[in-house]
């Protein structure tokens, strides 16, 4: 539906992009009900890491680009790891507190 949307009205987007974010408004409208896609998504869920292999492996392609780089890479990856970790943090802190406050309103 996402390829479809895109070559009719020639959207910049990815088709795939488009269909999640369709499969995103059904979900959330409740006309795609949580139970028809939710074993589908933890199958998918359960496999997720193996996605990542062809990417990590990739990487071997490009070796002379990361050859004498190697301490700012671990560098640089340590502290966007440490940067997301506590943007995750800060944000579910913020929801928790304002989910409390709206329970003790009711």
């Amino acid at each position: 539906m996402g390829q479809l949307l895109r070559e009719l009205f020639s959207i910049p987007l990815p088709g795939s992009i488009l269909g999640l974010m369709l499969m995103f408004i059904a979900l959330l409208l409740k006309i795609v009900p949580l139970e028809w896609v939710d074993s589908g998504a933890a199958l998918l869920l359960s496999f997720l890491p193996l996605f990542f292999i062809p990417a990590t492996v990739g990487v071997i392609d490009y070796f002379d680009v990361f050859a004498g780089k190697g301490a700012f890479l671990v560098v640089v990856l340590i502290l966007s790891t440490l940067l997301t970790m506590a943007g995750a943090a800060l944000t579910s802190q913020h929801l928790s507190r304002r989910f409390e406050a709206g329970k003790e309103r009711s």
